[in-house]
C-alpha cells in the first residue's frame, strides 16, 4: 500500500512523539538548591531550596532540609515565607571549627518548614542565608524530607555518583568551584534578596509561588533529557522518512508491474 507524503509525515512525527515520551517520561522535577554552583570565596551566601509538588491530589505541608556534619556551616538565617514556620536544629561538634573570630562549636544540623501548602502543580522556595562555605570540599550535599498531606514522605537523600545514572529521589547539591579573584561578581547569580522575595510572595499567594507548574521547575536533568529527546526525536523522523519511502517506491514499482 502506497503512503501520501501527508500521511508518512504523520508517522515520522508519532514515531518521534514516542521517542520523546520514552525519554522525557522518567524525568522528573525533585527538591534542587538555587544556584547549584558557586565559587569558593563566594562572598554572596544567600541560597533557595526550590520544593516542587510532584502530587496530583495532595499538598506538601512539611518540608525539612538535613545540612552536613562532615563538612558543617556554622550557622544560617531563614527569610520568612507567609504561612510556614520555620526551626533550625543545632548540633554540637566534636572538632571545633577555628576561625579569626573564635572557635565554633554548635553548627546547623536541620532546617524544618511546617503549617503551609504547596498545592500541586506549584513550587515554593524556601530562602536561606549561609554565614559561611565549608572549607575542604568540592560540593556541599543537603538532604531533604518531603511530607506530603496524605502522610506519605519523599526521601531525596540519594547522592549521585560519577559515571553513575541519577538516582531516582536525588539530594540537593550545592557544588563549589574554584576560587575566583572577585567573590561577589562571580556569586552575583547567587543573590536571592530574602525580604524583597518573601514580600512578593505575600502578595502573589501565601501558600506556594502561583502561576507555575512543576514542569517549570525541572532539574538540569530534564532539560538534558529533553535535549537528547530533540535530537532522537529528528534522527528518528528522518529515518522514519526513508523506509517510508522505500516502501512507498517498492509498492509503485509493483503496481507498475502489474
Amino acid at each position: 500500500m502506497r503512503l501520501s507524503p501527508r500521511n508518512r509525515l504523520a508517522a515520522a512525527t508519532a514515531l518521534g512523539a514516542a521517542a520523546v515520551l520514552l525519554i522525557a517520561g522518567p524525568a522528573s522535577a525533585h527538591v534542587t538548591v538555587q544556584p547549584s554552583s558557586v565559587p569558593k570565596n563566594a562572598t554572596d551566601q544567600t541560597f533557595a531550596f526550590r520544593v516542587p509538588n510532584e502530587d496530583d491530589k495532595n499538598s506538601t505541608v512539611k518540608v525539612e532540609i538535613d545540612f552536613p556534619t562532615d563538612h558543617p556551616i556554622p550557622s544560617a538565617l531563614v527569610a520568612p515565607v507567609p504561612g510556614w514556620t520555620d526551626t533550625i536544629q543545632t548540633t554540637k561538634l566534636a572538632t571545633p571549627i577555628h576561625t579569626d573570630d573564635g572557635d565554633i562549636t554548635d553548627v546547623v544540623s536541620q532546617i524544618v518548614w511546617t503549617g503551609g501548602q504547596i498545592a500541586p502543580g506549584h513550587y515554593q522556595d524556601f530562602t536561606v542565608d549561609l554565614g559561611a562555605l565549608p572549607d575542604g570540599t568540592d560540593k556541599v550535599v543537603f538532604k531533604a524530607l518531603q511530607t506530603y498531606s496524605d502522610g506519605n514522605i519523599v526521601r531525596w537523600i540519594d547522592e549521585a555518583r560519577d559515571g553513575q545514572p541519577e538516582p531516582k529521589n536525588p539530594a540537593p547539591v550545592l557544588k563549589l568551584t574554584a576560587a575566583t579573584a572577585d567573590g561577589d561578581s562571580a556569586a552575583s547569580g547567587a543573590k536571592a534578596e530574602p525580604s524583597a522575595k518573601a514580600d512578593q510572595s505575600a502578595k502573589a499567594e501565601p501558600s506556594s509561588q502561583t502561576a507555575t507548574t512543576a514542569a517549570k521547575s525541572s532539574s538540569d536533568s530534564t532539560a538534558r533529557a529533553l535535549g537528547i529527546a530533540g535530537i532522537v526525536v529528528g534522527v528518528l523522523g528522518a529515518a522514519a522518512g526513508v523506509v517510508l519511502g522505500r516502501r512507498g517506491r517498492r509498492a509503485d514499482g509493483s503496481n507498475a508491474s502489474a
